[in-house]
């Protein structure tokens, strides 16, 4: 088969015979099997079109050669080109958000930061990304709906024992992501990470509620379940050494089991009433309870003070009598008579008087108008 020579100007010249027995003929001055001047299968920079060209026609060239026609020089030159095709292979980029994992002949030897990295190409070596600052969320009790209004029955996952030996239908979401600082833990310690870690959740919400009466859990409990459940599930991935950092649970929805929410829900609004019927009973006794204890200690106060009026007054006539009656001894006559004279001036002091003639026919004086009194009746009026 003619051989043709390809010159520096890359044109094609055939084969006069004249050649030392090199198919290519004389070889040029740099020693480029492929042309007078070398060129670089890459270009201007690492494009993947031109490197697999090259290597195309590398290969139809090597075709065309016979066993006797390729040197080992051209054979050592092929060679080196594709070992520098394989070491550039190695160079590879990691984002922001990842952390990347080298391994040579499967085992690991170190992690890499954001940017251009190099590790060993394939088969040699390998690079795990993971994604380390992304935020995970696993639904227990839900099939991953957004919505709580939407929310997909799984109730092989949601029903869960109380400790008062009453089911719950427990639906919550676990917010988790890699830890950046242990991710070869995630990668290597751990099989089935999203499963690992849903099994996990399930377990530690399982043994809380488990602890926890049903009445408190559907009321003022989830505030205390939450950090509970989120400590017990980082407590067992630590001890798992998964590489996983549980940022929040949040309960969905704590209700009874379906088939006897309503009547759960009759009771509840029972013991709802019955507490309000108490409460406003509890309002109406602090309100009626003082005001009878005020009017009590009114009446108790204006009773005390009638005896001590009543009391002061029966000692002061006591004592006045006492006195009258001292007098009395000493000249009864005129104390009868002054006695007399008091009486008829306490008891006539507050009725009219009118002076009369001794024939009692006709009024002389009317004496009530010049004390100020009232105006004098007629005779016949008394």
């Amino acid at each position: 088969m003619p051989w043709k020579n390809q010159g520096g100007d890359g044109s094609r010249k055939p084969d006069n015979g004249a050649g030392d027995g090199n198919p290519w003929g004389a070889p040029p001055k740099n020693d480029n099997p492929w042309g007078s001047e070398p060129k670089n299968p890459w270009g201007s920079g690492p494009n993947p079109q031109d490197i697999e060209g090259f290597i195309r026609g590398a290969q139809e060239r090597l075709q065309k050669l016979g066993p006797g026609d390729v040197t080992p020089r051209v054979g050592a030159m092929v060679a080196g080109v594709l070992a520098l095709l394989w070491l550039a292979s190695g160079f590879y980029t990691i984002d922001p958000n990842q952390v990347g994992l080298n391994l040579v002949f499967g085992r690991y030897i170190g992690k890499t930061a954001p940017g251009l990295n190099y590790n060993w190409p394939g088969p040699v070596g390998d690079v795990v990304k993971l994604n380390v600052t992304d935020r995970n969320s696993i639904d227990i009790g839900a099939r991953g709906v957004p919505s709580l209004s939407s929310l997909g029955e799984a109730p092989e996952e949601s029903l869960m024992l109380t400790g008062d030996e009453n089911i719950a239908d427990v639906k919550f979401r676990v917010i988790w992501q890699i830890d950046p600082i242990r991710p070869e833990d995630f990668a290597f310690n751990i099989k089935n990470q999203g499963e690992t870690i849903k099994a996990v959740a399930e377990s530690a919400m399982r043994e809380i509620v488990g602890r926890t009466q049903i009445q408190p859990l559907l009321t003022a409990e989830r505030k205390v379940i939450e950090p509970a459940a989120q400590a017990a599930m980082q407590a067992i991935l630590d001890n798992y050494h998964s590489g996983v950092t549980v940022l929040q649970v949040q309960l969905l929805s704590v209700d009874p089991p379906p088939t006897v929410i309503s009547a759960f829900r009759d009771v509840t609004s029972a013991q709802q009433d019955r507490s309000r019927f108490v409460n406003e009973a509890q309002g109406e006794a602090n309100k009626i309870v003082p005001q009878a204890r005020g009017e009590a200690s009114q009446i108790q106060r204006a009773a005390e003070a009638y005896r001590e009026q009543t009391v002061a007054e029966a000692r002061g006539q006591t004592a006045r009598y006492l006195k009258i009656f001292g007098e009395y001894k000493k000249a009864p006559d005129v104390t009868r008579e002054r006695l007399y004279l008091e009486t008829m001036e306490r008891v006539l002091g507050a009725g009219d008087k009118i002076l009369l003639d001794r024939a009692g026919a006709l009024p002389v004086l009317p004496l009530n108008p010049l004390l100020g009194g009232s105006q004098a009746k007629p005779a016949g009026g008394q």
